[in-house]
């Protein structure tokens, strides 16, 4: 099993290639599935709290 140092540089740099690409899509995974906002983040009202909805009458300000 003895190899040169190059072969074993060149391995040390896939594995830590390798390691970022995992480190990268376990953030990305992890931040889709850990949403802390409610709603389709579209600004179209779908995630609106209807307590909070003030109804004023047509007219009235």
């Amino acid at each position: 099993m003895g190899g040169s140092p190059r072969y074993y540089m060149q391995q040390l740099i896939i594995l830590l290639i390798f390691a970022l690409a995992l480190a990268y899509l376990g953030r990305r995974a992890y931040r889709s599935l850990a949403q802390k906002q409610a709603g389709c983040g579209k600004n179209c009202g779908c995630a609106v709290d209807e307590k909070k909805i003030v109804v004023r009458k047509v007219g009235s300000l």
